[in-house]
């Protein structure tokens, strides 16, 4: 796999997992919350929210938007990503992010 095609997919996987993250602290926590990792995946998300804005419905409940946005993160990794480098489709865990964290896990449990 080229280096580019890694890169870009370890940094949509990251923003990916950010919002994710971002919408499963929120429902601890308040938005405008003053604990560090809240305020960290606010400041992170924010950029990509307001960038998705435009295509976000009106009826989606606030808590929910990251969510939404990490799902075009996550189509552009499964369809677009394999398309880009000449792949039909790419099978579970062939997400070069997850299969590391996955390789990391077997080996450090097994």
């Amino acid at each position: 796999m080229p280096i580019w095609a890694l890169v870009l997919d370890y940094i949509l996987g990251m923003i990916m997992w950010t919002l994710v993250g971002r919408a499963a602290m929120n429902i601890f926590l308040p938005i405008d919350s003053k604990f560090f990792f809240m305020r960290a995946f606010v400041w992170l998300t924010n950029p990509f929210i307001r960038m998705f804005r435009p295509v976000t419905p009106g009826f989606l409940v606030e808590p929910v938007v990251p969510l939404f946005v990490a799902w075009f993160f996550f189509m552009i990794r499964f369809y677009l990503m394999p398309w880009l480098l000449g792949f039909s489709t790419m099978g579970m865990l062939s997400f070069p992010l997850e299969s590391e964290i996955a390789a990391w896990l077997h080996k450090v449990f097994n």
